[in-house]
């Protein structure tokens, strides 16, 4: 049997010219492409556990923010509230966010902080007229209760979010602001938001940027909502906080922040080179010397995105993104003169070449491509410790993040190896900076649509239309292409092979094919033609 394995897929009148080929060339090139998985495995192994125990010795030793960085609470009593209150701007961004648009603005105009000293600006990108008004009117309407609220559209076209954002800065009535806060449209900070993460700002001159924690209203709409709270617990709780703790960098996240306004002018200003203005601001403000602090009991909720369509989109911007970043920014990081030769490694090696690179590659290639074509070619040998218990180690450890989806973690590796497929195109996409790496698409928020407009028979409807979808839109081809590469492998591992690996390929193959389908998330209602 063992002779018949090795030799099953090659046909009697070919062995002797194919069998030397598989011999010579596709046996050594699949057993290197193993060693680096492996290596890639090992590496970001290895970059867990140190986060962990990052994690570890700053719960131990009670290394609390307040306990690295000074803070006072504002007090109220003060005669002078001009010298107490430092004045801030709030930032709202928004491009055709209807469902939502009205979230942000209220838990803005009711930030506990004197009216006299907090400027809210809503920057309206919308490229529909009709909602134009409806956000400008909810402004006015704010307005007309006492609150500093200025309704602002863009002046200069170009720049996604960055230009934006780096437009209302340039207005003379935000001169003097010394802080700014950034919400997107969807986020609802708490009354105590500035009251919590300003003082930090006052008393730590060197401090740039205070940070949220996000949370999100829909985590439990569907399972995809469950797999991404599971995934943002993790970066929030382990990697932010171990950026903060170690180093006082981290990645900002866009929203949900403090910054401040010295700090952005001194990096530079909000630049559009990349869709990921936030991540290079960060990055510019760090290499000008600046410290970013992570705050995770101050915690902001947000919605995620529940369609698949809308997750995968914003995926692709999320991964391109540092990747094109990492390849405009990796030549001025190794040569900056202001920070250590320490975090110089930990911003090029950590923080970009492991987490927005070496992850992605490997979680696709290993496996859904090296791994189960180890199973047709059995002369290439995977170790145990490669294939199953590095990465048993590392799930495991990711599940600190979210102690109540535990149960689900499972599941969670199967998805995450499906949208290793996205990221990793566009990492690639990224790093060589092709058409679509500076694609932006908004990520669509649907607030109450589904309540309020969700009807049984709208759901019907719906179902009936099932068969208009255009391929694309919800059949994804290419998941249900490497669904059915899997399951031939699974099939071949089942009848002739040793290692079990079939009961992992055809797990793998159930999801690729769950998400192939567009199974996954929520499902919009198709309006049909009256």
């Amino acid at each position: 049997m063992g002779e018949t394995y090795g030799k099953i897929l090659l046909p009697e009148s070919y062995s002797s010219d194919i069998g030397v080929m598989w011999e010579l060339m596709l046996v050594p090139l699949l057993t290197i492409c193993v060693y680096i998985c492996l290596s890639m495995s090992a590496m970001v192994f290895i970059e867990r556990v140190y986060m962990g125990a990052v994690i570890l010795v700053v719960k131990l030793f009670g290394m609390k923010p307040q306990n690295r960085y000074k803070w006072e609470a504002i007090k109220d009593d003060s005669e002078d509230t001009n010298a107490t209150f430092p004045m801030v701007l709030v930032q709202i961004p928004m491009c055709n966010e209807k469902e939502v648009y009205k979230i942000s603005i209220g838990a803005a105009s009711n930030l506990s902080w004197p009216s006299h000293r907090l400027l809210i600006q809503v920057l309206d990108d919308s490229t529909d007229l009709v909602i134009k008004d409806m956000i400008e009117k909810e402004c006015l309407r704010w307005g007309s209760k006492g609150v500093n609220i200025r309704y602002q559209i863009r002046e200069r076209q170009g720049g996604y979010k960055a230009g934006l954002l780096k437009q209302g800065l340039e207005h003379d009535y935000v001169k003097e602001c010394e802080y700014v806060a950034i919400f997107d449209s969807d986020f609802r900070p708490e009354p105590d938001f500035l009251r919590r993460s300003v003082p930090f700002l006052i008393h730590n001159p060197e401090l740039a940027l205070v940070q949220a924690r996000w949370r999100f209203v829909n985590a439990d709409e569907c399972l995809l909502t469950r797999m991404q709270e599971m995934s943002f617990d993790y970066h929030f709780v382990v990697e932010q906080e171990a950026g903060s703790a170690t180093h006082a960098f981290f990645g900002f996240n866009g929203t949900g922040g403090i910054w401040r306004i010295a700090a952005i002018n001194d990096a530079g200003g909000w630049n559009e080179r990349t869709t990921v203005e936030d991540m290079d601001h960060a990055v510019r403000a760090s290499l000008k010397g600046w410290k970013f602090l992570y705050l995770g009991d101050l915690q902001v909720y947000s919605e995620l995105p529940s369609t698949f369509k809308a997750f995968r989109l914003q995926q692709h911007r999320w991964s391109s993104g540092p990747a094109n970043l990492f390849r405009k920014t990796v030549m001025g990081i190794a040569t900056n003169k202001k920070i250590s030769l320490y975090k110089k490694l930990h911003v090029m090696y950590s923080f970009f070449f492991v987490r927005k690179v070496i992850v992605h590659f490997f979680t696709f290639f290993f496996y859904c491509v090296i791994l189960p074509l180890s199973v047709l070619v059995p002369q290439v040998y995977v170790p145990k410790w490669g294939a199953i218990y590095l990465p048993s180690i590392i799930t495991i450890l990711h599940s600190v993040g979210t102690p109540r989806s535990f149960h689900l973690l499972f599941y969670w590796v199967l998805f995450e190896n499906v949208m290793s497929f996205h990221r990793t195109k566009a990492v690639v996409i990224g790093l060589v900076e092709a058409k679509t790496a500076n694609e932006w698409v908004v990520t669509e928020k649907l607030g109450d649509k589904l309540n309020n407009k969700g009807s049984k028979s709208q759901s019907k409807r719906s179902l009936l239309s099932l068969g208009k979808l255009v391929v694309g839109d919800r059949i994804q081809m290419q998941e249900l292409g490497i669904a059915m590469f899997l399951f031939v492998c699974g099939c071949y591992d089942f009848l002739y092979g040793k290692d079990n690996y079939f009961v992992y390929l055809f797990l793998q193959v159930i999801t690729f094919t769950i998400v192939g389908f567009g199974y996954i998330g929520t499902f919009l209602p198709t309006p049909l033609p009256s």
